[in-house]
């Protein structure tokens, strides 16, 4: 089921994107996508994704069960079936293997699909797969290479802690929001990000930008 050839993974992924615009009624587009190796990827946009998606990704089997707990009363109360909290790992077994239905077979669907994920291959491996098949953007931009390339007009690799924290902001609407946009919840996410890898270390700038970093300014501090 997970081969290791890259070209067969990128072709199954390519499949589900195109289903996915076909039953969504989207008109076709080009989908931008450019594969690179976990090591060609800045430490740092890696450190934020796992901070906005999924932080306890390396201690985890692909469930965060206090997420899904969350996740499942919060639409008990708005009396919808959306039931997020979803890991990398779950994230990743939709956008290889699944159609964007939520419905609960679907879910069930991913449930043993991320299971297997995780028993076959390694941490390192599903987190190189995820940052190349995530959506960034409304025009069929997919993958880290791509998404760095097109808004930052440099490689994955080369990405500063602000940049990362920016296009780690977007991921739970891509289509919604832009990395380099003035919305206030990508400000108020990314700026979020950057104070966590502040915080934990990752990240150590010059004393003047430890509180208002250049790029991700005009945050509200008290922001959730």
């Amino acid at each position: 089921m997970f081969q290791n050839s890259r070209q067969k993974t990128r072709k199954n992924s390519l499949h589900v994107l195109q289903r996915e615009g076909m039953e969504e009624g989207r008109k076709k587009y080009r989908i931008n996508q450019r594969w690179v190796p976990l090591r060609a990827i800045s430490p740092y946009l890696v450190k934020a994704v796992l901070i906005s998606e999924d932080d306890k990704f390396w201690s985890h089997e692909g469930f965060d069960y206090e997420a899904m707990q969350k996740a499942i009363e919060k639409d008990i109360k708005a009396k919808k079936f959306k039931l997020g909290g979803s890991t990398i790992s779950q994230q990743l077994a939709k956008n290889l293997y699944l159609s964007p239905s939520k419905n609960p077979i679907r879910k069930i669907r991913e449930a043993i699909i991320t299971w297997r994920i995780e028993m076959a291959l390694s941490k390192r491996r599903i987190l190189e797969l995820y940052l190349n098949v995530a959506e960034w953007g409304d025009s069929g931009i997919f993958g880290i290479e791509a998404a760095s390339r097109k808004y930052y007009g440099k490689p994955a690799a080369e990405l500063g802690p602000e940049e990362a924290a920016r296009l780690a902001s977007v991921l739970p609407n891509p289509r919604r929001f832009n990395p380099l946009g003035s919305q206030r919840y990508v400000i108020h996410r990314s700026y979020l990000i950057y104070k966590i890898m502040v915080r934990r270390g990752i990240v150590v700038p010059e004393y003047e930008e430890v509180s208002e970093p250049a790029k991700v300014r005009g945050a509200d501090n008290n922001a959730p």
